[in-house]
């Protein structure tokens, strides 16, 4: 209907999706018993004609007219709950409008405050008083800024790499953008880096954080049990667990978790893998006796976790295979959510939740995991627990398989996701499985079964080979992995794009690094002169022309980052093109073959290296979507050799953004999405609607670790220090919040139970999972 449509409908779009599609599913079903009640007033009415005709039979009135009063009652109801329904959509309706009509009034308010407040100002400045005023408030500022550049210039001495680059860097930038310029500079770096500059921040601690938002009280199971109860078909869902001499209490504690689900339709499905302990054997021998979901079988052989694996799947009936482990726990609600997710999802084939560690009743150590994540389940078993198959697929690609043992869960969501699309696998953003810690356990350590970690690795090797891609895997020293892609036999050309308007010293360095220390031998640079007048500048960009692999193009206007790339690649002779600051130096030789080898890959979009600042920090790990309001960096000012969040610091992975510093793309695909926006977003954000629009049209962006380069980025950056310069960039966020609003409020990269106003992967109070009985589980 579009910007046509009726209030009413408009408001109902706006709302909460799950909410309206549950309104709606009640309408449509009280419109099927409405048409069930008027066949039921047609066989009345014939009942009461068959009632007439036998008067005499009296007993035979009787019953048929408690019947007809029965069903007048169903109507009523009926009726009644129709009524409901529609009253709960006009109150939905009602409340929209409301909180749209509440947000129009705020804005007004807010701009309307705000004009007041500039004009109060003005007044201010025109005031005699304020003359008079003004050398003592000039001596105040001086001052201040003077103290401030003692305290700060340490730091900058550090980020800088040491005292004497950083009197080099001061120089040249004095010299390029003179005095005011360097203030302007030095009050830009010292803004950014907050964390960096000892602003204290309040943090939540797990066990908080848990009170707080995941409190399963009689509320929240009564609402989840009323959900089951309104489910047609609800899924039987068949719990595996092979069992080999487990303690005998946490495997009684295992046994009850699953008896303690609020969701009923399930099965325990347990494989003794010839247990030589009898008290384990005898207790499993009388659970079925106890509780008829549960099943047992014994085997004659020991044949391991995959053999006793699949014999535990050989006795399921369900249609869902829940692998779980003899020592470790599920939340009461895990197969609740499960099954709404089947319920919901008929394309669903592979579920999959959160998790943490739990030591006697502690629970720690949470990892809050992306969405579907191919690169990042290729660097570690990304999956794990809860892991939730569709046993029809599980038993088609030959269940476990035995020579795995250790990653069987890894090979087994390998081979299963292969040839899966993205919309048949479903992430639970809630903590559904607790890891038992103790002494020989996986989750206390890896280096307790080191055996795992290799097969691993053979389960990666050969996935790679499934699905036709060439490369090597290698043990990174936390136990994960690292793909190395092969490189096809003819290299295809890469163009290089570097814009500049003088910056001699570090332009020079950008290229002269690229030229030294690059690695892949078949590339191009186009060097973008935005107006530069310097003329040491200039006679560089002439000798650097006299280069049978660089050219030099001029752009004399305005300055525009978006058009000025967008304008490279058009020449571009590569079938790849990189974007690349003048800002970046090459740290690590094979950056360009470690991002080509992704970049090749045909379901590829946006290839980004992982940025160093100059003292060793990270600059960039990627971008997440909606941290501080449009995008951040995660792990931001992360120590060189520390890991980050759950190693996520070092591990290639899938994202949404990567950052225009440093990325690399099929020249095909940049032309095919537009390019950047150089309209809307010319300096700032263009990089986030780019790769948005990259992964919209089908394609991953990957990250890389492996990828080194130092990103100078405080010294070129340019400072939104004018009123039309703040404008604009006022206008770009807001352009982006428009444009991308629901994008932003969820990236598939970042877990909703994290939060968005930091980059450090701290917990999010509250959590963003709206609309559920609790907010985490």
């Amino acid at each position: 209907m579009g910007k046509n449509a009726p209030e009413a409908i408009a408001a109902i779009c706006r709302g909460d999706a799950e909410e309206t599609r549950k309104t709606f599913a009640r309408i449509g079903r009280l419109n099927t018993l409405e048409y069930e009640l008027s066949a039921v007033r047609q066989g009345g009415q014939d009942v009461a004609d068959q009632g007439s005709a036998t008067a005499a039979d009296g007993g035979s009135l009787e019953a048929l007219l408690r019947e007809r009063d029965t069903l007048i009652v169903e109507r009523d109801d009926a009726y009644r709950y129709r009524q409901e329904c529609s009253i709960q959509l006009d109150a939905k309706t009602r409340k929209v409008a409301q909180l749209e009509n509440r947000l129009k009034y705020e804005m007004v308010k807010t701009y309307t405050r705000i004009s007041e407040l500039d004009k109060a100002i003005e007044q201010m400045k025109a005031s005699a008083s304020w003359r008079m005023t003004a050398p003592y408030r000039w001596t105040g500022l001086k001052v201040k800024q003077t103290l401030d550049l003692l305290r700060a210039t340490p730091g900058m001495i550090q980020r800088q790499g040491g005292f004497l680059k950083f009197i080099s860097k001061s120089v040249s930038v004095v010299r390029r953008d003179g005095i005011r310029g360097a203030l302007s500079a030095w009050r830009y770096a010292n803004a950014l880096p907050g964390s960096a500059n000892g602003r204290a921040r309040k943090t939540i601690d797990y066990g908080t954080w848990l009170k707080n938002y995941a409190t399963l009280d009689d509320a929240a199971i009564a609402t989840m049990t009323e959900q089951v109860a309104r489910w047609q078909n609800p899924p039987l869902i068949s719990v595996v667990m092979p069992v080999y001499n487990a303690p005998l209490d946490l495997l009684k504690e295992a046994v009850a978790s699953v008896q303690a689900q609020i969701y009923p339709r399930w099965e325990l499905c347990i494989a003794d893998d010839c247990s030589t302990l009898e008290e384990v054997r005898d207790y499993l021998k009388a659970l079925p006796e106890t509780d008829s979901r549960i099943k047992v079988c014994f085997r004659e052989v020991n044949g391991h976790i995959s053999e006793a694996s699949n014999s535990a799947i050989e006795i399921a009936t369900g249609g869902w295979v829940a692998l779980f482990d003899q020592d470790d726990m599920l939340t009461k609600d895990a197969l609740f959510y499960v099954a709404r997710e089947i319920v919901h999802n008929k394309d669903v084939k592979l579920i999959y939740s959160d998790e943490d560690k739990i030591e006697g009743t502690k629970r720690y150590d949470p990892y809050f995991k992306p969405d579907w994540n191919p690169d990042l389940l290729r660097s570690h078993n990304l999956v794990c627990h809860l892991g939730v198959y569709e046993i029809g697929r599980v038993r088609a690609i030959g269940g476990f398989r035995k020579g795995l043992e250790g990653a069987q869960d890894h090979d087994l969501v390998l081979r299963f996701s292969e040839g899966l699309k993205a919309n048949e696998i479903v992430h639970i953003p809630r903590v559904l499985y607790h890891w038992r810690s103790h002494s020989g356990s996986t989750a206390q350590s890896a280096n307790n079964k080191s055996y795992a970690v290799v097969a691993g690795r053979k389960a990666i090797q050969e996935h790679l080979g499934r699905i036709g891609l060439r490369g090597t895997v290698d043990i990174l020293p936390t136990n994960m992995y690292r793909v190395k892609y092969d490189l096809p036999d003819v290299l295809p050309l890469v163009t290089i794009i570097i814009p500049t308007r003088n910056g001699l010293s570090l332009l020079r360095q950008c290229i002269q690094s690229v030229l030294a220390k690059t690695t892949y031998p078949n590339y191009e640079i186009i060097i973008v002169d935005n107006n530069s007048d310097d003329p040491a500048t200039l006679a560089y960009l002439s000798e650097m022309e006299q280069q049978a692999n660089i050219r030099v193009t001029r752009d004399s206007s305005p300055f525009n980052y978006s058009k000025l790339n967008n304008d490279a690649v058009a020449i571009a002779n590569g079938e790849f093109v990189l974007l690349m600051n003048n800002d970046i130096e090459v740290i690590s030789p094979e950056w360009l073959s470690e991002m080509m080898g992704l970049a090749i890959q045909p379901d590829v979009g946006a290839v980004g290296a992982r940025l160093w600042y100059p003292d060793d920090t990270l600059q960039h790990g990627g971008v997440i979507l909606g941290i501080g309001g449009v995008a951040g960096h995660p792990h931001k000012f992360l120590a060189k050799g520390a890991y980050g969040y759950f190693s996520r610091g070092e591990l290639t992975q899938t994202l949404s953004v990567v950052t225009a510093a440093c990325l690399l793309i099929r020249k095909s695909v940049y032309e095919a999405v537009g390019g950047l926006d150089e309209k809307n977003l010319k300096v700032a954000f263009n990089d986030v609607d780019f790769c948005i629009r990259v992964r919209d049209a089908g394609y991953r962006n990957v990250w890389t670790p492996y990828a080194e380069l130092y990103h100078h980025e405080s010294a070129t950056r340019g400072v939104e220090d004018t009123p039309e310069k703040k404008e604009r960039f006022r206008s770009e966020v807001l352009y982006m919040l428009d444009k991308w609003k629901d994008a932003l409020i969820q990236d598939p990269a970042y877990n909703p139970n994290l939060t968005l106003d930091h980059e450090d992967f701290s917990l999010a109070s509250p959590p963003r999972n709206d609309g559920d009985p609790t907010l985490a589980s």
